[in-house]
């Protein structure tokens, strides 16, 4: 059996089909489609108004990925924004704060200073990275990419499932980091954290059998910036933009899985957990290298 097949319409089974009903839940091929405010309804609840027999939980609108239907559904992308522009604030008003946000592994700033970097516990830094940014043009950049790429993927995924991904992503990247850099060297931005969402835009393009061409024209810009050298003092983190990239595709693997009701939010839950481990399994082990 393909466990990788889309649901198959709840009316035609060999119709395979990755839209489900925003009232229901329930995989509906075109002709069993019904266009509504937000998403789509089947024959059904159409017919019944608000009633199909379920309780109002399982008839409230609901995203491809299970999420409840916002009335902001790029509330939580605006929020991300807001934090990022933030702490760049905060960078410019503390000094020095910078320095103890920053992906570092293992570093001495003077001689006889005492140790600091993620091998010496400071975990922190594997998240906080991920919104810091110390250049204007830096925070621009990355918070255009997240407006137009987060603002959809959150409105198919929906909140919660939206911010499990980017904060994963974010720490897939810093994994990757922290594991293949040279521990002295600072990395921030949350460049690791946007291409997990382009990774995941690709899988939710897939599912969806959209036109693939724009989706991979996007992923091989961002794959030409990764890897060719832009000249000067820039420099980029390919190790942060590939493990992102990997993860937010892998999470999203789990996030759109064709399965439904409660075993959906095991299979999320189940992916969400096995990715943690994983970056929590690298940053051990470059943890153990270190010391």
């Amino acid at each position: 059996m393909d466990t990788d097949r889309l649901p198959g319409c709840y009316r035609h089974p060999d119709r395979d089909t990755g839209i489900t009903c925003t009232r229901c839940d329930r995989p509906v091929c075109p002709e069993c489609r019904v266009d509504a405010a937000v998403g789509f309804q089947c024959v059904e609840c159409v017919r019944g108004g608000s009633g199909t027999g379920h309780a109002p939980a399982a008839t409230a609108p609901r995203t491809l990925a299970g999420g409840r239907v916002a009335a902001d559904p790029q509330l939580v992308t605006k929020i991300l924004i807001g934090i990022n522009v933030a702490v760049l604030l905060a960078t410019y008003a503390v000094p020095g704060l910078a320095v103890q946000l920053e992906l570092l592994g293992r570093y001495v700033e003077y001689y006889g200073a005492p140790l600091e970097g993620i091998s010496t516990g400071q975990y922190h830094r594997l998240l906080t990275s991920v919104f810091l940014h110390v250049e204007w043009w830096h925070i621009f950049s990355n918070m255009l990419a997240l407006w137009v790429i987060g603002g959809p993927l959150e409105a198919a995924l929906g909140r919660a499932r939206y911010l499990a991904l980017y904060l994963l992503s974010g720490l897939g990247g810093s994994a990757l980091v922290y594991l293949l850099t040279a521990p002295n060297t600072p990395t921030l931005g949350a460049s690791g954290a946007i291409c997990g969402l382009l990774g995941a835009t690709v899988v939710l393009a897939r599912r969806l059998r959209y036109e693939m061409r724009p989706v991979l024209i996007t992923l091989g810009l961002m794959l030409l910036i990764t890897f060719v050298p832009l000249g000067g003092s820039l420099t980029v983190s390919w190790q942060a933009h590939i493990g992102g990239l990997v993860t937010g595709a892998l999470v999203a693997l789990g996030m759109l899985a064709p399965a439904t009701g409660r075993k959906r939010i095991l299979v999320q839950a189940g992916t969400c957990a096995a990715v943690f481990l994983l970056a929590l399994v690298v940053v051990m082990v470059r943890t153990a290298e270190l010391t």
